[in-house]
């Protein structure tokens, strides 16, 4: 049975005690995913020398899993809707789980890019549909929280991944590296069913899923496009900076590749407590006036660009980290406020499909272009001086937002009326 918060958007009702129980298992789960999809590239350096591969092999590797996962987010999620997001989760959890453990038995490449093609598979939905299960058992005014928390878990699983599966290749073997990635996520993955019931963490969304809301509700009003948009504007300038810090404290600080590595997996952690931190903050601080949480994530764009434009600007030393430390720290604030937005903007019932637009936008919008676009400017101008460009998408960004708060009242009344007609007529 669902309860109305103050929002008048449907909620699964149950106790606050097991609502932190699917958070913390789906969350779990969502580490996995990324130790499984990060751990190879902390044993690039074995498979090049074990089976004399080239760069660009090694590049397809990972590749494959970001291209599967762009391209399936959205059908699979859809899917994921209709069948019951809770078996669809576990399925997804064992499909890469044990796609991952091939990987470690595999003895060429071929075996291991039929083996990555299906972690892509696996893990191409996930996170769409886990965070759409964790909103549904949340009341709306933990949505930022939720979201920017939920979030962030992937780059703890990526930290983790590299950092894990490094340490286990050194003194075990690359093979082993992969089979505790993947022994980690098959034994979350058997536990999770038996302790999140299908019926009792969505049985408003199946009621509603009798209806079958149309899936233009994903587009069909300007606030959530906007939501999409300034998401994966915004995320643009993330990934460029998760890609390039690395090399940027190798030539600027004169750091090895193990020290720049370590330097940068600071600053990805920096960034993913700002995630949970702001996405806190938007909550707390917008209570009582939810669409003031898209002022908040104007003002994370802006002062994001200020701080990261600057920095990049000042000569190598206290300052410069420092305000690129602040300015990580708010490179991903939008994420909890974006995904409020969309969870608000959208029909219950399509959430997952939702996330999985948001999603598809951020990849293609953000994570895929950001790193390539940096890279090209690094070419012509140097890569300080292409890092210290980038952080003006986030004006554009602010700009995309902006737009969606003068339109977001009446598109947030138009979801409710749709909410209170399904539930009148599934009464």
């Amino acid at each position: 049975m669902a309860h109305y918060s103050h929002s008048d958007i449907p909620v699964v009702a149950v106790s606050r005690r097991y609502a932190w129980v699917v958070f913390a298992l789906t969350f779990g789960l969502l580490i996995s995913d990324y130790m499984s999809r990060q751990v190879l590239n902390a044993v690039f350096p074995l498979l090049k020398d074990e089976w004399l591969l080239t760069d660009a092999q090694l590049g397809s590797l990972s590749g494959i899993v970001a291209l599967m996962v762009g391209l399936l987010t959205v059908p699979l999620s859809i899917l994921a809707d209709r069948w019951g997001r809770v078996k669809s989760l576990t399925l997804m959890a064992l499909l890469w789980s044990l796609a991952t453990l091939m990987c470690a038995l595999s003895d060429s490449f071929s075996e291991m890019f039929a083996a990555r093609f299906l972690v892509g598979i696996g893990e191409a939905a996930y996170g769409s549909v886990g965070i759409a299960l964790v909103l549904s058992v949340f009341p709306p005014s933990l949505r930022a929280t939720l979201t920017g928390a939920f979030m962030a878990g992937g780059m703890l699983g990526s930290v983790m991944g590299m950092a894990l599966g490094g340490v286990m290749a050194e003194h075990l073997g690359w093979r082993w590296a992969f089979a505790g990635m993947a022994t980690f996520g098959i034994l979350l993955a058997l536990i999770y069913p038996l302790l999140i019931r299908e019926k009792k963490v969505a049985p408003q969304v199946q009621a509603v899923r009798r209806e079958r809301p149309s899936l233009r509700g994903l587009v069909n009003n300007p606030s959530v496009l906007c939501a999409y948009i300034g998401s994966g504007l915004q995320l643009f300038v993330a990934a460029s900076m998760m890609a390039w810090i690395p090399s940027f404290m190798n030539r600027y600080y004169e750091m090895g590749t193990d020290k720049a590595g370590v330097a940068a997996a600071v600053f990805v952690l920096i960034s993913g407590a700002g995630m949970v931190v702001c996405g806190m903050l938007s909550d707390r601080l917008c209570r009582q006036r939810p669409e003031h949480k898209i002022s908040l994530a104007i003002v994370y764009c802006l002062l994001c660009c200020v701080l990261l434009g600057i920095g990049f600007r000042l000569a190598p030393g206290t300052a410069q980290l420092l305000l690129l430390g602040l300015g990580m720290f708010l490179v991903a604030g939008t994420t909890g406020p974006a995904g409020a937005m969309v969870a608000n903007l959208t029909h219950a019932a399509i959430h997952g499909t939702a996330f999985a637009t948001l999603t598809l936008v951020n990849n293609l919008l953000g994570l895929a272009p950001g790193p390539f676009v940096t890279g090209i400017l690094a070419d012509g101008v140097g890569l300080s001086q292409a890092l210290a460009l980038v952080p003006i998408m986030s004006l554009a960004s602010a700009a995309v937002f902006y737009f969606g708060k003068r339109h977001y009242q009446r598109d947030v009344a138009c979801v409710r009326d749709l909410s209170e007609q399904s539930t009148a007529v599934n009464a």
